[in-house]
C-alpha cells in the first residue's frame, strides 16, 4: 500500500475574496476527507463556499493550534494507511506561520509526499506591493506584548534592516495595530521607510509605503484589520 499525501491547501485572506483561490484547489478538495485546521469554523466556511455539495459533517476536521497542537501521530497513521491529508490555515497559505508545519514534519519523517498549493500569501503580497527589498527580507512573527521589551524589538528590527539592508517583515494581533504602529513611529528613525498592508484582497485593502516622517502626519485606522508591516532603514 502506498503511503498517503499531504496536501498543503490555501484559503482566503480576506472573506470576499475567493477569486484569489487557483481553480485546481477545488477538485483536489473535493476527495479528501481528513483535514487538519486551524479554526473549524473558518475551514467549514471555506470548504463550503468552494463547493455546496460537500457533506461538511462527513469529513474529518482536526483541530491544530496553538492551544491544542496537531495530532502528528494520528497523522502518520493515516498517512501509512493510504489516506491522503489535507492541511488549511485560518487565511493564506498554511505551514507559514502557524502549527501545520508540524503535519508536514510528520510526513516527511516516513517519506509521504507533502503538496504545496499555490494560493494567497499576505507576507510575499505585502513584500511585493511595499517597494522594499525583496532579494533579503526576514519576518519575525509578533513582536513582545510588554511595552518595553517592544520597543527593544522594534529598535533592534531596525538597525537590522540598516546593517543587512534586509526588509523587517512582522505582524500583531489586529485589536493591537494602532498602537504598534504608534510604537514604531515613536522609535524608529525619520527617514525608515515602514510599510502598512492590512485587508489584502479585500474590498477594504490598504497598501502604502512611507517615511517614519510621513507616517506621522496622518494614522490609518488599523484596528481589527489584518494587517502586515515592514521596515526598511536602508538608507
Amino acid at each position: 500500500m502506498s503511503v498517503g499525501k499531504v496536501y498543503l491547501i490555501p484559503t482566503v485572506l480576506s472573506a470576499d475574496a475567493l477569486y484569489s483561490i487557483p481553480a485546481y484547489v477545488t477538485p483536489l478538495v473535493q476527495q479528501l476527507k481528513v483535514f487538519y485546521v486551524e479554526n473549524e469554523r473558518t475551514a467549514r466556511r471555506y470548504l463550503k463556499a468552494l463547493d455546496k455539495q460537500i457533506n461538511i459533517d462527513a469529513l474529518q476536521l482536526l483541530p491544530m493550534h496553538e492551544n491544542q497542537l496537531p495530532d502528528t501521530e494520528l497523522a502518520k497513521k493515516y498517512l501509512k494507511e493510504g489516506t491522503d491529508i489535507g492541511v488549511i490555515s485560518e487565511a493564506g497559505c498554511p505551514a507559514v506561520a502557524d502549527p501545520g508545519h508540524l503535519i508536514v514534519q510528520a510526513a516527511h519523517s516516513i517519506d509521504a509526499p507533502v503538496v504545496p498549493m499555490v494560493g494567497p500569501n499576505s507576507m510575499l503580497l505585502a513584500l511585493m506591493a511595499s517597494g522594499m527589498n525583496g532579494q533579503n527580507f526576514q519576518f519575525v512573527g509578533y513582536l513582545p506584548i510588554k511595552p518595553h521589551e517592544r520597543v527593544k524589538a522594534i529598535k533592534d528590527l531596525e538597525l537590522q534592516s540598516q546593517k543587512k539592508k534586509q526588509t523587517q517583515l512582522f505582524i500583531e494581533t489586529p485589536y493591537r495595530n494602532n498602537q504598534l504602529l504608534k510604537d514604531i513611529l515613536d522609535n524608529c528613525k525619520d527617514y525608515t521607510r515602514v510599510c502598512v498592508a492590512a485587508d489584502i484582497t479585500g474590498p477594504e485593502e490598504f497598501i502604502k509605503t512611507k517615511t517614519v516622517k510621513e507616517w506621522r502626519k496622518a494614522l490609518p485606522e488599523l484596528h481589527k484589520k489584518p494587517a502586515i508591516f515592514l521596515l526598511d532603514a536602508d538608507n
